[in-house]
């Protein structure tokens, strides 16, 4: 992958099957980080209010190596798919499914299930739940899904904010009209360097943005933000802003 090209880099742009997953969950995941918690808070108070087993399928677009959104997902989905673009992200993804979660996930699920009891009993019970599948939200468009979910994607896949903009729109198309949206972005983060040296593309958003690229899309849009994890790499990021939404009827009412 090229590093040093100076212009607008798209989704297209960059090697994903080359996604450095060892350097990036050292660098984010080997340990339960505060911004980590605030994700987990907000999500599971959104997924609390829904029945047990109530949605039927769930989406998680651009899962990559993040395991607590399938488990946080698990507490109200009897089907989750999750789905990325990244030849690396599904090869994680799919060792963690045959032989049982790294024990690095361990804090993430206590927390997620004391935040929400209806989540099943074990780790492994709740990934039991997921299926693997490659693809991005543009290929998802027009499907049906009760709920999506997406965990710092759309800003950090492209540096073109018409892009990004589409991204969002093609994430709340993934799900069926009145379906549920949960959403975390990076705020004000650009082009971002990985630990192993890596750049990859990325779009600072804040708030504004994110609402403006939904509010057209979706009903009772709620919106929160987090200040920066000082325990995390900076990436050059500023915060992150938290998403949850319905998707608009058809109708428009």
């Amino acid at each position: 992958m090229t590093t040093d090209d100076p212009g607008t880099r798209r989704n297209d742009d960059a090697d994903w099957d080359r996604w450095p997953v060892p350097t990036y969950l050292a660098e984010n995941y080997r340990e339960l980080h505060i911004s980590d918690d605030a994700v987990i808070a907000h999500h599971s108070a959104v997924y609390r209010g829904l029945d047990p087993d109530g949605l039927a399928r769930v989406v998680e677009i651009g899962a990559g190596p993040n395991l607590y959104p399938l488990f946080l997902a698990s507490g109200a989905a009897r089907r989750i798919d999750a789905v990325d673009r990244s030849a690396a992200g599904l090869d994680y993804l799919r060792s963690q499914l045959a032989d049982g979660p790294d024990p690095s996930w361990r804090p993430f699920w206590r927390r997620c299930r004391e935040l929400n009891p209806h989540l099943p009993p074990t780790m492994a019970d709740a990934l039991a739940r997921v299926h693997v599948r490659r693809g991005d939200a543009f290929g998802l468009g027009g499907s049906d899904y009760d709920a999506a979910s997406m965990h710092f994607v759309a800003e950090s896949v492209t540096e073109d904010r018409d892009e990004f903009r589409a991204f969002c729109a093609a994430f709340a198309g993934t799900v069926r009209p009145g379906g549920l949206l949960i959403a975390a972005f990076m705020e004000g983060m650009g082009r971002y360097r990985l630990g192993d040296g890596s750049q990859w593309p990325g779009v600072p958003v804040d708030t504004a943005d994110v609402e403006a690229a939904f509010r057209t899309s979706t009903a009772d849009l709620c919106t929160s933000r987090i200040d920066a994890d000082p325990g995390l790499p900076s990436y050059g990021y500023t915060g992150m802003v938290l998403l949850h939404a319905r998707r608009r009827p058809s109708s428009g009412r």
